[in-house]
């Protein structure tokens, strides 16, 4: 089995979608094997999205993580789960996310997109031991 890391930003939690979107998941075969539903500290924002610190949208990527409840979780299923997750998230911008998606179906805006899953196994690895330390 293979895990990843998805976020349900706050704009998912806010909007009450967190039992569609984990509804999909499992209807797809998924597993989650850990789940949380916590504010993510701006030490922990900065960190995950550390990538991008240089870039001009940076501090509102923090802001907009930590502004409420986020459900953080780690999805279990085949090889690529990662894979199979960014799929079913559709594409970035909502404008562009195919009817379908949880994005096409629910999101409206660019930087309140609802959902983060990891881009790669490495980038799996790294989320899921910032976000839960003692999952092994």
């Amino acid at each position: 089995m293979n895990r990843t890391l998805v976020i349900l930003k706050p704009d998912a939690v806010e909007r009450g979608l967190i039992g569609e979107i984990l509804g999909r998941f499992e209807r797809r075969g998924l597993t989650i094997v850990a789940a949380e539903l916590r504010k993510v500290s701006e030490a922990v924002a900065k960190a995950h999205y550390a990538e991008h610190e240089e870039r001009p949208f940076f501090a509102d990527l923090v802001a907009f993580i930590t502004r409420s409840a986020a459900l953080v979780m780690v999805v279990e299923g085949p090889a690529d789960t990662w894979r199979i997750v960014r799929s079913m998230m559709g594409t970035t911008n909502p404008a562009d996310a195919a009817p379908g998606t949880i994005r096409g179906d629910f999101a409206t805006d660019l930087a309140e997109n609802l959902i983060h899953g990891s881009d790669g196994p490495d980038a799996a690895a790294r989320e899921i031991a910032l976000f839960f330390p003692g999952l092994s």
